[in-house]
């Protein structure tokens, strides 16, 4: 299952807390910000898979923020406001934005908005790409990025990573990502998995994937 990554900017302490906690009870991996420039600090600092945003900010407002997303990405975005006015909502959508909701609003409507979003940006695409926390694998260009930088990996660590990717949170034997990554005629000492496992750890410097002692390895959180 994809752990979606969201970005909360939303002025309003305790509405931005009460979005972002039950956010977090529907197992999604949640970043906050109070106001728009910490928004977009936020934002060029990580990789997220959609974006909450409100409109009424201080340090550029919503539209600003929306319009400033989309000179550079596509990450879906839906805008939370009071702004009820027809004209307002068409601003929104004409600057790209992917949903709008009006305050006050019900937060199981906001979960099924959120669901809604997400599974039409992302269910064509997401067999050929594999997100988690800050990683991004394009499976069809052999391609990684951490934080949206390009890591150069070799074939056999791209796979291996790949591999562990597909299989979160599953502890694989070093004789199964042997199997998986060279296959049956690979015959050779399967420790030279943990040297792969070191470089690809040194190379994209994320501590997810874990040792199991005497077994193999995992990616974890």
């Amino acid at each position: 299952m994809r752990n979606y990554h969201i970005l909360v900017v939303e002025d309003d302490q305790e509405i931005q807390e009460l979005i972002k906690q039950f956010l977090m009870t529907q197992h999604y991996t949640v970043e906050v910000a109070s106001d728009g420039l910490e928004g977009m600090k936020q934002y060029n600092k990580q990789s997220f898979d959609l974006i909450l945003l409100d409109v009424m900010m201080p340090n550029l407002n919503g539209f600003e923020v929306a319009k400033m997303i989309r000179n550079q990405s596509n990450v879906p975005i839906i805008m939370l406001t009071a702004l009820e006015e027809e004209q307002d909502q068409m601003k929104g959508f004409d600057l790209g934005i992917d949903d709008y909701i009006t305050k006050p609003f019900s937060f199981h409507v906001l979960i099924r908005r959120v669901e809604a979003v997400l599974r039409r940006s992302y269910d064509q695409s997401t067999a050929n790409h594999l997100v988690f926390k800050e990683i991004h694998v394009d499976c069809d260009a052999y391609k990684v990025y951490v934080n949206k930088v390009e890591i150069p990996l070799t074939t056999k660590e791209f796979e291996m990573l790949q591999l562990l990717l597909q299989n979160e949170k599953k502890v694989l034997t070093r004789e199964s990502i042997v199997e998986k990554v060279w296959g049956y005629e690979y015959y050779g000492e399967t420790r030279i998995i943990d040297t792969h496992i070191k470089n690809i750890r040194k190379k994209l410097e994320i501590p997810y994937i874990k040792t199991v002692k005497g077994i193999g390895y995992k990616i974890d959180e």
